[in-house]
């Protein structure tokens, strides 16, 4: 009976880690409407419901009940398959991420069950999240070359091209956080920048190098050259509608929401938060062990997405403040710049490591 409690338990968490997922990926485009109308001195939507909020809703029963259009040369099956590929990893890519400490449930006295605020825990998350990344162009390519249309196939090939030079600098930039933590595991990271001791005040060249990356990745502005309007009409859902087209809209601010919380756990502390000790601390006095475990847990929970969110917000930031790159200038920086950053990054760390913190260690003894 214990363990089906702590099945549930952990079900429940799973499902609310994927519906929180969804809420804020349908609410991130009543957001970027709100930014982009606050830049650009307008009001944004504010007809569906209160202050516009309903206009998510409003947006996804437009998008259901247009016309489902498949162009007669298409490849039917691969014009389907495409946005499907597109949502189910970015959906995937969360799994590993961990959103908060862990839940506390007592099943028997002295028999308490300690789980995870995280829908899977594996020992090599960063390689999953890799993993899962690289197949999210397949989306983007099958889509782009099955609807037999030159300006999608140009956006699927764009598409191609930067996720591939974009994802070798993003894999040299987390190497050296893995110098620093000897771990994949994605807790075990968070766990070790408990106390304030964030990665970002380590590694700010490949936080940099980082978060480029992640633009690049998402397709945002200013790297949005797959879908790049001006040259590509819409670029690889060009002849995309209906709910095809919404699950590469939607798929878009899903990676983005896991590319933020995945900045906040790798650079930025995860669901640590300075005074968290002592918070804890205060908690447990006042609420007893495991009831002031668990609300610690929601805070630094609700801490984790308030850093997740200030990304996000960072993205549309951008989006409507830069104009984008050329497809040439986007290579070369990736290629040019960014590889060459990420080493020297790599170099610096290594010598750090070697060298620095045997002096520091002696001088603190």
């Amino acid at each position: 009976m214990t363990i089906d409690v702590a099945l549930i338990i952990k079900a429940i968490i799973i499902l609310l880690i994927f519906g929180i997922t969804l809420l804020i990926a349908m609410y991130s485009t009543y957001g970027e409407r709100k930014v982009a109308a606050f830049m650009q001195d307008r009001i944004g939507p504010n007809r569906a419901g209160p202050f516009g909020l309903l206009q998510p809703l409003a947006d996804a029963v437009k998008m259901f009940f247009k016309e489902d259009f498949i162009p007669s040369q298409a490849s039917k099956w691969l014009f389907i398959l495409g946005p499907c590929l597109s949502m189910l990893t970015a959906l995937m890519t969360s799994a590993v991420i961990p959103f908060g400490d862990s839940v506390k449930y007592e099943s028997a006295p002295g028999k308490v069950w300690d789980i995870p605020v995280q829908a899977i825990d594996v020992n090599i998350g960063i390689l999953y999240v890799f993993g899962v990344v690289s197949l999210g162009v397949y989306g983007i390519m099958v889509g782009g070359w099955a609807s037999n249309n030159k300006f999608s196939l140009l956006g699927a090939i764009r598409a191609a091209s930067q996720n591939i030079s974009y994802e070798i600098s993003m894999g040299l930039a987390i190497i050296a956080i893995l110098m620093m933590t000897g771990s994949l595991s994605i807790r075990h990271i968070v766990e070790q920048q408990h106390g304030g001791n964030w990665n970002i005040f380590y590694q700010p060249l490949g936080f940099i190098i980082f978060i480029t990356c992640a633009f690049a990745e998402c397709n945002r502005t200013p790297f949005d050259l797959p879908e790049c309007e001006t040259e590509l009409i819409g670029g690889y859902h060009t002849e995309y509608s209906s709910m095809k087209l919404g699950f590469y809209l939607f798929a878009e601010y899903i990676n983005m929401f896991v590319s933020s919380a995945m900045i906040s756990s790798l650079y930025f502390g995860g669901y640590n938060y300075p005074g968290m000790d002592w918070v804890q601390a205060q908690l447990t006095s006042s609420l007893g062990e495991i009831a002031g475990h668990n609300v610690g847990t929601l805070i630094g929970t609700l801490v984790f997405f308030a850093k997740s969110l200030f990304f996000v917000f960072f993205y549309m930031w951008v989006r409507w403040t830069l104009p984008r790159f050329r497809y040439d200038q986007l290579m070369n920086l990736g290629w040019k710049a960014l590889i060459p950053l990420a080493m020297i990054n790599i170099v610096l760390t290594g010598g750090a490591i070697l060298f620095l913190k045997p002096l520091i260690i002696s001088f603190l003894k």
